[in-house]
């Protein structure tokens, strides 16, 4: 395969040496090729993550763990066919869909996907937000005001190149992991009920907020700006993509670096979910909010023992954390999708300055609209993760088309039963958001 004349991310890719595929222990490769599936997997732990978990363990206690794990499983096969289009296509997903679509349905495949981009955004604008009130009782408006300098931070970052940026996600991905454990590790969990919630059961075919809390965490845990990010990272490693056995080793340890990092976004979201069906199912619905935890967690009425100003200043620390690691993610991707679609490059601290100026817009109307309440807010939350389902098949699809075709993988083109199961998932989620839409109208 000869690669794309414009290449992804041009000051990532092929920035990142790894060692000789033939000489080198496995542990040597793992951890060259370790980092891309840390930036993919914060997005699966982002604010709008935080809420679906809480209000599905709040409302349902632990029976929508099965979701949840089923989800993650759908994200491990779907950012496998990402990284095998980068890695052997040497083209991210916005590129090699742009490349197949006339202008006029390029332009609209743009659109959906700056709708979804903006969706991911106003998660971590309002997460953001709801966090600095936490910590520093600002009020929501002048929070939100200040999440425009978080281009500060993303340029922050990114200056320290993408290899250093990698660890600094990894950590922060490790100091959320410690807090919920922590938080969980005090709640007097019923373990055995927690073993029974990964049972699938037919909760969601009956209950229609099971079915939207369901969406939402599908929508929140496998999400299209995800897709388009794997696809380009993937080609941040340095290898020779004419030698079958490089690619194959980068393929290999792309999938590793991936399913490990999801397994520990997994694990965090299923400790959100624990922890809200722990401490708040049978209380009020109210629990499910952000802000209710919060507060929760410093009421021993509700809480009991674990309650203490350290555990609500902790949770809200680990909401700051992701709000502001994710905006990277979501500056990178808005990036990947710009320039596929309409081939045009911006700087990163112009395009996360562009996104996060569009996404202020509804937040503000609405807000003035309604009033700068926490449920507002957080129903909004919600509301844009259900979004991120929706838009998903419109990402899926063309990836399993792409995937499939001979003259752009070769001999890594997909198998029968992969293209089969990939169009079975897109399907299926399709049917599940049509069952939505019918529902709320």
């Amino acid at each position: 395969m000869t690669p794309n004349k414009r290449h992804s991310l041009e000051e990532i890719n092929q920035s990142v040496a790894v060692p000789d595929v033939y000489q080198s222990a496995f542990w040597q490769k793992f951890l060259a090729y370790s980092g891309p599936g840390a930036l993919v997997a914060v997005g699966y732990m982002d604010p709008g993550n935080w809420l679906t978990s809480l209000a599905g363990g709040a409302q349902f206690q632990y029976r929508l763990l099965a979701v949840l794990a089923l989800s993650i499983l759908v994200a491990m096969f779907m950012q496998a066919l990402a990284i095998k289009l980068g890695v052997v296509a040497r083209q991210d997903l916005a590129q090699a869909i742009a490349s197949t679509l006339p202008k006029p349905v390029r332009y609209a495949a743009w659109i959906l996907n700056e709708v979804a981009m903006m969706a991911t955004d106003m998660t971590g604008v309002i997460g953001t937000a709801l966090a600095l009130k936490m910590l520093f009782g600002l009020p929501l408006l002048f929070g939100i005001l200040l999440t425009i300098g978080d281009v500060l931070v993303v340029l922050l970052f990114l200056r320290f190149g993408i290899r250093r940026v990698e660890f600094i996600v990894l950590l922060a991905i490790l100091t959320v992991g410690i807090i919920f454990g922590l938080e969980v590790a005090r709640a007097h969990v019923d373990t055995s009920a927690v073993f029974r919630g990964f049972i699938p059961n037919s909760l969601i075919f009956k209950d229609h907020q099971a079915l939207v809390l369901s969406l939402g965490i599908l929508g929140a845990t496998i999400m299209p700006h995800n897709l388009y990010l794997h696809s380009s990272l993937a080609q941040s490693r340095r290898y020779d993509y004419h030698d079958p056995v490089q690619v194959h080793e980068t393929l290999r340890f792309a999938n590793w670096d991936s399913n490990v990092h999801l397994v520990a976004a997994f694990l965090i979201n299923a400790l959100l979910l624990v922890l809200g069906g722990s401490l708040f199912f049978g209380h009020t619905h109210a629990l499910a909010s952000l802000q209710a935890v919060f507060h929760g967690l410093q009421n021993s009425a509700i809480v009991g023992q674990l309650a203490s100003p350290l555990m609500g200043g902790l949770f809200a620390l680990a909401l700051l954390i992701t709000g502001l690691i994710s905006s990277i993610t979501s500056t990178l991707a808005g990036q990947i999708v710009m320039e596929g679609y309409l081939h045009i490059r911006l700087p990163l601290w112009q395009r996360r300055l562009l996104t996060r100026c569009v996404t202020l817009i509804p937040i503000l109307i609405i807000g003035f609209m309604v009033g700068f309440s926490d449920q507002a807010f957080e129903a909004l939350i919600i509301d844009a993760q259900v979004a991120l389902s929706v838009a998903l098949p419109f990402t899926m699809l063309p990836l399993v088309a792409l995937t499939s075709n001979r003259n752009l993988l070769g001999t890594h083109v997909n198998s029968t039963g992969v293209r089969i199961l990939g169009y079975t998932l897109a399907i299926i989620i399709s049917l599940l958001n049509i069952d939505l839409i019918i529902n709320l109208f």
